[in-house]
């Protein structure tokens, strides 16, 4: 049977701006402060889950970026072409020695996986202070009677925090393919990342991290419009911060 965790894979606008100072406000108190203002990328030590096209190109452009990233999967012996391309920031591991390695836990499975992943590693998962949810239920896949639950359940993102309870998720990095990772880091003007988040601390971490390379994070809600943050219309592909706050003001919960 094949890996699950490495398959390839106006008002608006003001109130996400005071959220995201009261969120550094309330970080910097946190025993994880020096994450989100800290001296350096390398104080943050990133994990994937999942090691596949998504997961692969977005933990190398972390361990490009200067973090320590650790790629997982159930064999990680498999993982040498991908550490090797990473660079020197890069090594592989198991799940468990990934989440254990990781303050911040980047999840990029099928997200018929989503709740396996809660039950082996839900508490230590909790303990994080961030978990980016890069996962989408996508039918050809993960079947119609997943997409059905998680539909559900309120759409990406809620499932996962039910799956995974006490965990501080954030989406973002659902949108578009691994190629725009690292063919269009930089612009910020053109690349927005659009997500959504409940955890203030986790999505000032989240937005620092967006930075750090080359994207512009956008704020869109709390996690019960994670449902909107997929690889679907309207938020699928590459649009500038503009654009995704435009596309958001016409959404609903």
């Amino acid at each position: 049977m094949s890996d699950p965790f490495s398959i390839p894979l106006g008002r608006r606008d003001l109130l996400a701006a005071t959220g995201s100072a009261a969120a550094f406000a309330m970080l910097a108190a946190s025993p994880f402060g020096a994450l989100a203002q800290g001296a350096g990328t390398a104080q943050v030590k990133i994990a994937t889950i999942g090691s596949g096209r998504e997961g692969g190109a977005l933990g190398t452009v972390f361990a490009k970026a200067g973090h320590p990233v650790m790629f997982s999967s159930r064999h990680p012996e498999q993982l040498k072409d991908l550490v090797s391309g990473a660079g020197p920031n890069a090594k592989a591991g198991t799940v468990a020695e990934a989440v254990a390695f990781a303050d911040v836990v980047l999840l990029v499975v099928p997200y018929g996986a989503i709740e396996e992943i809660g039950r082996e590693h839900g508490t230590a998962l909790a303990q994080k202070p961030l978990v980016i949810d890069v996962s989408n239920p996508i039918p050809q896949r993960d079947g119609e009677e997943l997409v059905k639950k998680v539909n559900e359940a309120g759409g990406a993102g809620l499932y996962a925090a039910k799956a995974i309870p006490g965990a501080k998720i954030v989406r973002a990095f659902n949108n578009f393919g691994s190629a725009n990772l690292t063919a269009n880091a930089g612009n910020k003007d053109k690349n927005g990342v659009p997500m959504a988040g409940d955890d203030k601390a986790a999505i000032a971490l989240a937005e620092k991290l967006v930075r750090e390379i080359g994207f512009e994070p956008v704020l869109i809600g709390g996690l019960a419009m994670g449902k909107y943050v997929v690889p679907t219309p309207p938020m699928r592909g590459e649009h500038s911060p503009d654009e995704i706050r435009k596309i958001a003001s016409e959404l609903k919960a």
